[in-house]
């Protein structure tokens, strides 16, 4: 069975770098749960508009957090949207510029954004988003019904997800291989540094355990 005949959809069918393609539930999944912004592109009456968003996931559900008050991001609930999540593991440099690249894992969803309305639902996926970043809802002041009214959270399928992925080394020209222009691949890494208090912080708490553990983690270790 081909690749193609795994994707989820026609329009999720990978095409360019299609052997870069996953489509495996658990690969994807992981990919989103290493995550921590979501880029978000939303059709608005000026023009499609692409937003940075916190999100998290539950099961097969996607959930996007923002201000109540951004009109542009209650334009996406009720209509398609698409919502991108990248990971950037290094730079590809290879013999001559022209077959450079970059190693990364990332995901397209595409699907149609549902407005959460239930108030308790609504509740369980803002502590879901939250506790996606770093598990902090039951560490602070309990959410108000004003922080409650301010905020809007969208829900997304994950039916219509797929990821691609590249890792390794330049592909160069066969002619090009005997040449003296160095080639290989430059790491990158995203981990967290040591926390420290705010500068008015006068509060008489800890700093909870679980926010000075995450010094020195990559985000899929959090």
């Amino acid at each position: 069975m081909s690749e193609a005949a795994n994707a989820p959809s026609a329009r999720t069918t990978l095409r360019r770098g299609a052997d870069r393609a996953v489509y495996e539930r658990n690969r994807v999944q992981e990919i989103l749960d290493a995550g921590l912004i979501a880029h978000v592109g939303v059709q608005t009456p000026d023009g499609p508009l692409v937003l940075p968003m916190a999100y998290g996931r539950d099961d097969e559900k996607l959930y996007l957090h923002g201000a109540a008050a951004n009109h542009l991001l209650g334009t996406g609930s009720g209509h398609e949207i698409c919502a991108t999540v990248t990971h950037i593991d290094g730079l590809v440099m290879a013999r001559t510029p022209f077959h450079n690249s970059m190693n990364y894992r990332s995901v397209v969803v595409r699907g149609l954004a549902t407005k959460i309305e239930d108030p308790d639902e609504k509740l369980r996926t803002l502590k879901l988003i939250t506790d996606h970043v770093v598990a902090n809802w039951d560490e602070g002041r309990g959410v108000s019904a004003v922080d409650n009214r301010k905020t809007l959270v969208l829900e997304m399928s994950l039916d219509e997800a797929s990821a691609k992925v590249r890792d390794g080394d330049p592909i160069d020209e066969e002619d090009d291989m005997a040449g003296p222009w160095w080639s290989g691949v430059i790491p990158i890494e995203t981990r967290f540094g040591e926390a420290y208090p705010a500068a008015d912080f006068a509060g008489s708490n800890e700093m909870p355990a679980q926010y000075s553990a995450l010094a020195g983690k990559l985000p899929e270790e959090r």
